[in-house]
């Protein structure tokens, strides 16, 4: 019977006819309110209870499906508990089914009439369905009674050896409830535990983990001997149980293995194949000195793990991630970074814990996230919680190569509509300028002009950060603190007014003629200031009164009237207090001695740290670490032990299953007489003929690869079991086993580490080489496609990069004839070089600075094989010279180099080497030596000019002898100091230098201003400002000494 025909009648008193699964509604102002399928009002439950009650097993189902709904609707369905459990024995299995979800949600309500029915959930333990057996072990389970935990404990003992992998997932559930609710049956609970933990089922797996978390996590020896069974199942557990997995197997390492992140630690590639104890590991020398190598075990884990970031589950992911956070070499973290990128197209809640736990490994590790540094960029529809994230990470993340693009992303922020995301960007500006003391000067221009936003908050939060940054510079800037004073009056926010207070009085005597004046102009104001104001103006008052006292005596004495008698108690404690420290008198003339000492003090500058700096003590991934807080059942990570525990404790006895010899079957058009050795065709299962008629099929057509292709892969997947009882080829054409061997040597290579590269080429250079064959026709086909394509591909590429034409470089305006030691004969062993730089492009790559070196034999004897050793940093890109094969006595050779500095002043290291030694030297270049020259003309260099502005633009005035303010002088230093162009001006006193960086090709244009009074405005207009500042660090240097 259907249940959608339903009648309502809205007449109280009534006596319509009901219909059996129809529900009445009562007379009740509420009754329009309750009008649907389930209502809150249970008399219209009566026919329930009648259909719960009826012989007929079709009524008391549908009866059941609709208390089910109502449950699932969240309404309260338990005053039909009576008629609901009387249904408990029923022989239909879906009633029962539906019985038991009702039982499992009142269960702990209704204990007494749930502990009625116990004879029949112990005979359902016994019922031949395993779905009936899980359900009644459940509600078992749910029937919070002291008295039963006996009944419990043995329902869980049998549970947990049933046939049914389901049931013994749910008796793991049920050894959780009955610890909760009777903590004496620890020890037998953790002896079921231990028994489950040999399942050898995917589906037990992660409940009987959780169920070991919840009672006894302090008992690894637990773990020991399932561990390897656990890493080796994750892959195929459910995905909740991966996560619990993950998590109780990074405290497990960390108490089993020693740590990975030792600086002079070498890992051992070979190490993770140690556990299989093939004869090739065991015939290795392991004589070698190794100062780490890593456990099999532990590399087993990071292995096995690895495949699970390409999970859909975010929490699989982020698990993944803390554990190669909490427990892989430095080196190895980083492929975690692609997958925690990938999750930021998620929900935004996910966005949230994701950012979280990035914001902390940002703090450590800058280098994993710099690449993906853009996804970082906040949107327009972000909430304010994922912006504020996104902007710590991006504040995180800056340095010396970065800051330009992240100031200039900055910019764009402060203009948000979102006032407390601006207010953060200009708190994340601070931070940057303080930790990049390069761009400390562009960052404080760059918040003093926000000081003229219209926005109150945004010029509030401005004075806040320079207050900070000038406590760590104040002698450099007294022109601010003079400019926020003159915004004093038009600052209304009283966090900035209080701010710009502290300013003037802790720097008082820097400006003498302005502070006063702000004290008279507080002292009219006084009355209707907020409180955090008042206290300001009376440690300003109290500091010019003891600077200043003849201007400011009258004035402190009115301020300390006025907060004597204030409203507010701090104020006039405040009051109080200082009027006694500063104004001496019979009683207080001891402490009056020492006010200057306490007022005047000078104080540590402020330390603008990131929120996330400390929570890395929590485990990745955690509650505690999200509300940085320890939370009720957090299990802190133990530290790593400084010797190794016994490797053996996780060796189990394994029986060597059956190998198939990577041999070639010699298969015929008839597969009967190909099998050989005893096989015959009908002693093969049906799955293991499919699979060699497929071959069979495969290697009879005329384009197919030859069939030695896949026999060493493919012999491996056969299905064990469906082999017969006969021998095994033992036979093998050489050809399969030299195949076979090298298969198997690339697949172990693919699961190494990159650690200990260069000693596993070593080895392989020691074997024996593997013959050449002949390519046949379908690797010849397969091969040519592959190399017309890469032709192609390298084409295209080309194309591409000469239609992408850059600013013409022009030739240096001047070249230096200074050379730098490279290195001295007498370290070289009579070695001499020096360096210099052409300032001409260098041929080898247009990205790179060309260097010219000399090399001269101060020796008696010729030297040989001179040549480009080792570099340093690793990613260094240098196009070395060519072999010298030998260099006579006395005798000079120039040759050039290429190098890649990036942009950046950073050394390049790199050894000198003859046939005998090895010299380790370094070229450092100037900043001026990174650009090359452009053809630009006026009206060009303005419209670039126009575009970087604001935080893009760094400026100073100097001061120059009279006789160098002509054109001839200023071009020269200029030219001298760094490899520009000169730009042709239509103006005598301004002089105009472009030019590009090498590495980026950012346009650097430099404008030299003369003015009066023998003063001239140096501006450079890069979006690279690091180099900026320090270019324009340089040209001041040059000018002023000129």
């Amino acid at each position: 019977m259907s249940t959608n025909n339903l009648s309502y009648s809205d007449q109280g008193g009534t006596d319509s006819a009901v219909e059996v699964g129809q529900e009445t509604t009562p007379t009740s102002s509420n009754a329009g309110a309750g009008f649907g399928l389930f209502s809150v009002d249970f008399k219209k439950n009566d026919d329930l209870k009648e259909m719960l009650e009826s012989n007929k097993e079709s009524l008391k189902l549908e009866a059941m499906k609709r208390v089910v709904g109502l449950i699932a609707k969240g309404k309260n369905a338990s005053e039909l508990f009576p008629a609901v459990v009387k249904n408990v024995a029923s022989k239909n299995i879906e009633l029962k089914k539906l019985v038991y979800v009702y039982l499992v949600r009142y269960a702990e309500e209704q204990q007494d009439l749930a502990l009625l029915s116990i004879s029949t959930f112990q005979r359902a333990l016994k019922d031949p369905n395993q779905l009936i057996r899980a359900s009644a072990l459940r509600v078992l389970s749910s029937i919070r009674v002291p008295i039963i935990v006996p009944i419990m404990m043995l329902a869980i003992k049998e549970a947990a050896s049933d046939m049914s992998p389901y049931v013994r997932k749910t008796s793991a559930h049920a050894i959780q409830k009955l610890y909760s609710l009777d903590q004496d049956q620890k020890e037998l609970l953790i002896e079921v535990i231990e028994k489950l933990l040999k399942d050898k089922s995917t589906l037990v797996a992660g409940s009987v983990v959780m169920a070991f978390e919840e009672v006894c996590p302090d008992r690894i020896d637990l773990i020991h001997k399932n561990y390897r069974k656990l890493c080796n199942l994750l892959v195929d557990v459910e995905e909740w149980g991966q996560v619990v997995i993950i998590s109780m197997l990074t405290r497990y390492a960390r108490t089993q293995f020693t740590s990975p992140w030792k600086e002079d630690g070498v890992f051992d590639e070979h190490s993770e194949r140690a556990f299989y104890e093939s004869d090739e590991e065991k015939t290795r020398d392991e004589t070698e000195a190794k100062p780490y190598m890593m456990d099999p075990d532990h590399r087993l884990l990071l292995r096995n793990t690895k495949p699970l970031l390409q999970s859909r589950n975010t929490a699989v992911v982020m698990s993944v991630a803390q554990l190669y956070w909490h427990l892989a070499p430095k080196n190895e973290v980083s492929i975690v970074t692609k997958s925690l990128v990938r999750l930021l197209r998620s929900h935004r809640e996910v966005q949230y814990i994701v950012l979280q736990n990035i914001a902390t490994m940002s703090i450590q590790r800058k280098g994993m996230f710099e690449p993906y540094m853009k996804s970082f960029y906040v949107r327009s529809t972000d909430a304010t919680h994922i912006k504020s994230l996104k902007l710590e990470i991006l504040t995180s993340l800056a340095n010396e190569a970065n800051i330009s693009t992240i100031l200039r992303e900055f910019q764009t922020y402060v203009k948000s509509q979102d006032k407390q995301f601006a207010a953060g960007t200009i708190q994340a500006i601070g931070r940057c300028a303080t930790n990049i003391s390069e761009v400390t000067d562009t960052c404080l221009n760059g918040l003093v002009l926000l000081l003229s936003n219209r926005d109150e908050t945004v010029v509030a939060e401005s004075v806040v950060v320079i207050r900070k940054l000038l406590q760590t510079q104040p002698t450099q800037h007294s022109d601010i603190i003079k400019h926020m004073a003159k915004l004093f009056d038009n600052i209304t926010v009283p966090m900035a007014r209080a701010s710009i207070l502290w300013l003037i009085g802790e720097y008082c005597e820097r400006v003498p003629k302005i502070a006063p004046d702000v004290l008279r102009k507080m002292a009219k104001s006084f009355t209707s200031e907020e409180d955090i104001v008042k206290l300001q103006t009376v440690n300003l008052a109290a500091k010019l009164y003891l600077t200043n006292s003849k201007q400011t005596k009258l004035l402190t004495q009115y301020i300390l009237n006025l907060g004597k008698y204030d409203q507010n108690y701090d104020i006039r404690d405040r009051t109080r207090f200082i009027r006694q420290l500063i104004v001496p008198n019979d009683k207080n003339g001891a402490l009056s001695k020492y006010a200057h000492r306490i007022l005047l003090a000078p104080k540590p500058a402020p330390v603008l740290e990131s929120a996330y700096k400390d929570r890395d003590r929590y485990q990745l991934g955690t509650l505690s670490h999200t509300i940085n807080t320890k939370a009720s059942g957090y299990l802190e990570l133990s530290d790593w032990p400084t010797v190794a525990p016994d490797l053996s404790v996780r060796d189990v006895e394994v029986i060597e299953p059956v190998k198939i010899h990577h041999s070639i079957f010699p298969f015929t058009a008839h597969p009967t007489p190909a099998l050989h050795q005893g096989w015959s065709w009908s002693t093969l299962s049906p799955k293991l003929q499919i699979h060699f008629a497929t071959f069979q099929y495969i290697c009879s057509s005329p384009n197919s690869p030859p069939f030695s292709y896949f026999t060493s892969s493919y012999c491996t997947s056969l299905p064990l079991t469906s082999l017969p009882n006969g021998n095994v080829a033992k036979e093998a054409s050489s050809s399969s086993a030299e195949e076979s061997s090298s298969d198997s040597e690339s697949d172990s290579d693919t699961h190494t580490d990159s650690d200990s590269g260069t000693e596993h080429k070593k080895k392989t250079k020691s074997k024996a080489k593997p013959k050449v064959r002949q390519p046949t026709n379908w690797e010849a086909n397969s091969l040519l496609g592959v190399s017309v394509l890469a032709c192609l591909t390298s084409k295209i590429q080309l194309a591409l990069t000469l239609l992408s034409v850059p600013l013409s470089v022009s030739g240096p305006a001047f070249v230096p004839e200074k050379s730098h030691d490279l290195l001295h004969r007498m370290t070289g062993k009579g070695l001499s070089a020096q360096y210099q730089f052409p300032r001409q492009p260098c041929l080898y790559q247009p990205t790179m600075v060309s260097v010219q070196i000399s090399l001269t034999n101060t020796t008696d004897h010729p030297l040989e094989q001179i040549h480009i050793g080792d570099r340093s940093p690793t990613g260094l890109n240098i196009h070395c010279f060519n072999t010298i094969e030998c260099l006579e006595p006395d005798a000079s050779v120039t040759v050039f180099m290429g190098i890649d500095f990036n942009d950046s002043t950073q050394a390049a290291n790199f050894q000198l080497c003859t046939k005998e030694d090895h010299f380790s030297v370094s070229i450092q270049p100037a900043i001026g030596e990174l650009f090359l020259p452009i053809t630009m003309t006026e009206l060009d260099f303005r419209k670039e000019q126009g575009k970087l502005l604001g935080m893009n633009e760094s400026s100073a005035t100097i001061t120059m002898a009279a006789e160098n303010m002509t054109s001839q002088p200023i071009s020269r230093p200029v030219a001298t100091v760094a490899n520009l162009g000169v730009v042709p001006s239509g103006q005598d006193n301004v002089h105009r230098f472009a030019g590009k960086t090498a590495s980026s090709g950012a346009v650097v244009l430099v404008t030299v201003e003369l003015r009066e009074s023998s003063t001239a405005l140096i501006t450079i207009n890069t979006e690279k400002s690091v180099m900026g500042s320090m270019l324009l660090r340089d040209l001041k240097q040059a000018l002023a000494q000129a």
